[in-house]
């Protein structure tokens, strides 16, 4: 019988990390509410995972309107995906679900207060500064939300100055915050991996590039496509 592994799933880099392990199965007790255009619901995905547990997922169909029907709205006030079902809780957006995740698996979060703090301010940066220019820009340049070309300009000039921040930081350290990966590399690696669908070069940021290729290797990585089906 195959086993479903959650918390019992090591961090990587820890001695037992290359033990043999089954692929777990499907793990009803997590359903995951998610479209897969959506890079937070790519962000939920990805962290349950990297923690081990393959939820049952259900794709909504946003072009339709379901996230703003009753039936979702009473799952969450925002009408958004993505949302997490876990233990007779709703969690949406895709932040708190990383959080909610770290905390229950114990894996990927901050080791006290001021290490969570820390982790958190990298999320909040991510939503104000990189996300909300990466996906504008991916909308646009995929027809989905046409900009004008002046406010296109503008908002690709913000991710690049974003991403010239994390070359920076990622160019002194191998993760965002400390020497391990948390769930700040889950959220921001969710925002950057998007940049191709954008038409952002990162050929000239090596920092950027590795540090993906650092997130690729983790046990439970895979892409959108493997992670979002139902």
């Amino acid at each position: 019988m195959r086993r479903v592994i959650v918390s019992m799933f090591p961090e990587p880099g820890s001695d037992d990390e290359n033990d043999d392990r089954e692929t777990p199965m499907t793990d009803a007790s997590w359903h995951l509410f998610a479209n897969p255009m959506s890079g937070p619901s790519y962000k939920a995905a990805l962290m349950l995972a990297l923690c081990g547990i393959r939820p049952k997922v259900t794709l909504v169909d946003l072009r339709s309107g379901e996230q703003k029907t009753p039936a979702f709205l009473a799952r969450t006030p925002f009408g958004q995906v993505p949302v997490v079902e876990h233990a007779g809780k709703s969690i949406a957006q895709s932040a708190s679900i990383l959080e909610y995740v770290a905390a229950v698996t114990g894996r990927l979060g901050g080791h006290d207060e001021a290490e969570r703090a820390r982790i958190r301010a990298w999320m909040y940066w991510d939503f104000d500064r990189l996300a909300s220019s990466v996906y504008r820009v991916r909308t646009h340049v995929l027809g989905i939300r046409p900009l004008d070309e002046a406010t296109a300009a503008h908002y690709l000039q913000l991710a690049g100055m974003a991403l010239d921040q994390i070359e920076s930081r990622l160019a002194a350290s191998p993760w965002l915050e400390g020497n391990r990966p948390t769930i700040a590399d889950v959220d921001v690696y969710g925002t950057v991996r998007y940049c191709g669908d954008a038409r952002i070069d990162l050929e000239n940021r090596p920092a950027v590039r590795a540090w993906m290729a650092r997130v690729e290797a983790l046990p439970g990585w895979a892409e959108p496509a493997d992670l979002l089906a139902a």
